[in-house]
């Protein structure tokens, strides 16, 4: 049982989905976990329904999950593996661990070596770079950015880049456009599922003070943690630092 999107993926990874009772809310990937019963929602997690199912395992999410809802669960009684990355590389070491877990060791080193290449791949070409800085967000009403602790500066990082505005003391930040036309950011990514063309409207009345290339990743990749993220990420690096 999964409590979070990156968890359900990370059981097909490993080609144990037939073990698989039930998933949290947005587990649309692959397409076949979406029609498994959903237990778990941004309001929390349904403990009757999980009380019932009575799973062997609880994949749970540190971070994303309420403690109180794993607390709960633990005092039911379950074995709840939690998962807490923090930068792309904690997304194969911690797809190992649950390998582990669940015995299939074999097949989580297969599936996460490649991932672990392309990772240091990229890391050693554009790590010797000056850092470049980026204006990332994820929403436009409010603007929403990134600081320096958030996963998305994470990815950045890996690609020689940092966000514009790494000062915050908040993680997710709101900001003003006039503040991001003050720092002068040499890139602008869009974390967002609308057309790159509304996008580029948003933007477009502040040309004349902000002339910089405007970059959209799919944000239903980029805020996840699962092996699907090095394509992007490569995409995001190149885009940055173009030939």
């Amino acid at each position: 049982m999964t409590l979070s999107p990156h968890l359900t993926e990370w059981v097909y990874s490993l080609g144990q989905q037939e073990q698989l009772l039930a998933v949290s809310a947005h587990s649309d990937y692959p397409l076949q976990a979406a029609k498994l019963p959903v237990v778990a929602d941004y309001n929390g997690v349904d403990i009757k329904a999980i009380v019932r199912l009575n799973p062997d395992l609880i994949l749970a999410w540190d971070g994303g999950n309420k403690p109180q809802d794993i607390a709960r669960l633990k005092a039911l009684g379950f074995n709840v593996f939690l998962s807490s990355p923090r930068k792309p590389a904690d997304i194969s070491r911690e797809i190992r661990r649950l390998g582990t877990q669940l015995g299939v060791s074999d097949a989580a080193e297969a599936v996460t070596r490649p991932f672990d290449e392309g990772l240091e791949g990229l890391q050693e070409q554009y790590q010797q770079r000056p850092f470049t800085k980026v204006f990332y967000y994820m929403w436009a009403q409010p603007l929403m950015t990134i600081g320096s602790a958030a996963w998305a500066n994470s990815l950045l990082s890996v690609c020689g880049a940092d966000t514009v505005f790494s000062d915050s003391p908040v993680v997710y930040p709101q900001v003003s456009i006039q503040e991001v036309i003050r720092r002068q950011p040499s890139f602008i990514i869009a974390a967002s599922g609308r057309p790159l063309s509304a996008e580029k409207a948003f933007w477009d009345s502040h040309r004349s003070v902000l002339d910089t290339p405007l970059i959209q990743v799919n944000p239903d990749i980029t805020s996840r943690f699962t092996l699907r993220l090095l394509p992007e990420l490569t995409r995001i690096c190149e885009a940055l630092h173009p030939a």
